[in-house]
């Protein structure tokens, strides 16, 4: 019987959801390879990394750099990814009129392109785990049924875009028995989300967990949000 704890990848883990889920997976006895761009200015992340027992550590990571996710990748060679959270992503503002296509070219970029590649440079490390489980952020914005206000196109688009290829991701991984989520964290109390937002990191977090926790084959590449609640795409 293997006795070894499970391992977690995690993007953007140096503050909110991110700093919240790399908190709750090492306290639940889960060995985190903690990523972000500048672990050096990472402060928060890097004392909760020396008070867990070597359960934490942290890899720099700028998810906008393909090489240095193939890097990291090549590093980690022979490491069996249990659970890979993809929770890196940015928000960019623009209205119809004003709109910076650069900063879309960004979006698509950061919210669609590199949660794929992630998944393409570890696929190995995840199919050679135990519990083969892949989460990926996304946000109810994304979802074209829900959407019933307009603005926001870049931010909408990118996710939309991200949600398309997470389900077809569920259907290709499916037979190497890796089970794929997308979720929605709700209105969280983060840099993003700001001070107005509903729910805190910590509750946001706990109840995507639980969502992961029952993630499965059987149910894969369900639109859930953080309460259990499934999002129309």
């Amino acid at each position: 019987m293997n006795n070894a704890p499970y391992q977690l990848l995690i993007t953007g883990a140096n503050r909110g959801i991110g700093l919240e889920f790399v908190r709750q997976y090492a306290a639940a006895g889960f060995r985190v390879f903690a990523c972000c761009r500048e672990p050096h200015n990472a402060a928060a992340l890097a004392s909760l990394a020396a008070s867990s027992e070597e359960r934490i550590s942290l890899h720099r990571l700028d998810v906008s750099d393909f090489g240095q996710i193939e890097q990291l990748a090549s590093d980690l060679h022979g490491q069996a990814i249990d659970l890979l959270i993809n929770n890196a992503g940015i928000y960019p503002n623009g209205a119809l009129g004003s709109l910076d296509y650069n900063a879309w070219h960004k979006a698509f970029l950061i919210n669609t392109m590199t949660p794929t590649k992630m998944i393409e440079c570890f696929l190995e490390h995840i199919a050679a785990s135990r519990l083969r489980k892949i989460a990926t952020l996304s946000s109810k914005m994304g979802s074209i049924t829900d959407n019933g206000s307009g603005g926001s196109t870049l931010y909408r688009s990118s996710k939309a875009a991200l949600n398309m290829v997470m389900k077809n991701l569920a259907i290709e991984l499916k037979p190497q028995g890796i089970a794929t989520c997308t979720l929605h964290p709700g209105w969280v109390k983060t840099d993003m989300g700001g001070a107005n937002a509903l729910i805190t990191a910590e509750q946001s977090v706990a109840g995507m967990r639980k969502v992961i926790d029952r993630l499965s084959t059987d149910n894969s590449g369900r639109f859930i949000a953080y309460d259990g609640q499934e999002i129309p795409w």
